[in-house]
């Protein structure tokens, strides 16, 4: 197991601190961390891909668990047991040529199996799959005291854990079901919006034909074309949806890649940067008039579909050395004004916003802190040094919570504790669960000390 002091952030580079960082290899390793851990506990870390502090640890220990990637064999049930420092990247590479599709896909495959539990992800077919641990038949918790324990889903330790941020324990590995796939394609619809309320009765008219759907808002469009967007649907292709040309079924692990990557090895932060709000401007018009007013049955390959972002892995770089701030929240429905005027607002100031994404909900998931409800998310980047960027979403942050909504806790970097309980009434519950399970609070993280956790 190698250990070392690092520097650590969220992939959104805000808030950085110091801690020490253990990479163990094996389960015994882990659980050595934990019961030799000091007097700041011990934090589980993926990938780093969160955009806030939810796995850094200011002064104590991080568990970097990206060393333990094991993938066992699918079963005939459709289940694969897996390390929860494997990637849903590399999970998907796997699975791909065998048929089988992971759970629940979000929008980047650099995410473990293990952050994926503990944020409980949602991915673009809420609607009809729930999110991540809702496929999840059993998980590896390595508690406060050293041991490991088999938590099975219906228990209140397992609800706390699926979105627990892991505050719960550590996840070692899970179980998950698996869906069958013929192709690594998808037959894409693409359609153009032209404000927030056309937007809005697409995705609803649409239904749940299509299983997959998300759509980008012009964030920087104003007056009538306020919250105008690009809707994009899609499911899984059939073998006769092939080309023509197609001499092989498309099971393949390229298949399932997003389409190239461009990095910027080396390359600091642009010092201001990129997205002012006039190239941003610039960038919106040209993404919404580029796509197409309406395009069905066009085949994609399974990566560039669902983690096209994956395709630029460091664009936080182009935020400006003060990093980016993810701001993602939900309102139910019969609260669309309410995202109405949060989209009117930013584009009346000018924010410089190129990515935000609209999704749809289904029912909630059973986690605690589990951030998905019924209703519409909506998640913007914004560069973390914008003048008055604090006050301005502490005032949305309000106005969410005023209409019963809630802001993600797995992407937040900036949220104030009370706004934290207002949103997540089982806020109550996980702590007095995390007290009994954990009383000398093990498991903490710069977002636990932040909110109260």
């Amino acid at each position: 197991m190698s250990v070392d002091t690092v520097s650590l952030t969220g992939w959104g580079r805000t808030a950085p601190t110091t801690a020490v960082r253990f990479r163990p290899r094996t389960h015994e390793e882990a659980a050595a961390v934990v019961r030799g851990r000091g007097p700041r506990g011990v934090i589980a870390r993926g990938l780093g891909r969160s955009p806030g502090d939810a796995a850094q640890n200011a002064g104590g220990s991080v568990l970097d668990l990206t060393g333990l990637a094991r993938i066992g064999g699918v079963d005939a049930a459709g289940t694969v047991r897996c390390d929860a420092g494997v990637s849903l990247e590399r999970l998907l590479r796997v699975l791909l040529p065998l048929g089988w599709f992971p759970p629940v896909v979000p929008g980047t495959g650099r995410v473990t199996v293990g952050g994926a539990i503990g944020s409980d992800l949602s991915g673009l077919d809420h609607r009809r799959s729930g999110s991540f641990a809702r496929h999840v038949s059993s998980l590896e918790l390595l508690t406060a005291d050293g041991e490991v324990r088999t938590v099975l889903p219906g228990t209140a330790l397992f609800d706390a854990t699926a979105g627990g941020l892991g505050l719960t324990g550590v996840i070692l590995g899970a179980t998950l079901r698996l869906r069958r796939v013929a192709t690594a394609l998808m037959s894409v619809s693409t359609e153009r919006a032209e404000d927030l309320d056309d937007l809005l009765a697409r995705f609803t008219a649409g239904g749940d034909r299509l299983p997959y759907a998300s759509a980008w808002i012009d964030l920087m469009a104003r007056g009538r074309a306020t919250g105008r967007g690009i809707l994009t649907r899609g499911e899984h292709a059939t073998p006769d949806m092939r080309p023509a040309h197609a001499g092989r079924t498309l099971l393949s692990p390229r298949s399932g890649g997003a389409r190239g990557r461009f990095r910027l090895p080396g390359c600091p932060p642009v010092p201001g940067g990129l997205f002012g709000p006039a190239p941003a401007a610039l960038y919106n018009e040209v993404r919404y008039r580029g796509a197409p007013r309406a395009r069905t049955g066009e085949l994609r390959p399974v990566g560039a579909f669902f983690h096209a972002a994956d395709a630029f892995p460091d664009a936080s770089l182009l935020y400006g050395r003060g990093g980016l701030v993810r701001y993602r929240f939900a309102v139910g429905h019969g609260q669309e004004e309410t995202l109405h005027r949060v989209v009117r607002r930013i584009a009346a100031r000018r924010s410089p916003a190129v990515r935000a994404v609209l999704q749809r909900f289904g029912a909630a998931d059973p986690g605690g802190l589990s951030f998905a409800a019924p209703g519409w998310s909506l998640a913007l980047d914004l560069p973390a040094a914008l003048p008055g960027l604090a006050r301005f979403l502490d005032d949305v942050d309000e106005e969410v919570a005023a209409a019963g909504g809630r802001v993600c806790l797995a992407k937040d970097s900036r949220m104030r504790p009370e706004a934290a309980a207002a949103m997540y009434p089982g806020l109550a519950g996980f702590r007095e669960l995390r007290a009994r399970l954990d009383p000398t609070e093990a498991f903490r993280s710069d977002l636990s000390r932040r909110l109260g956790l």
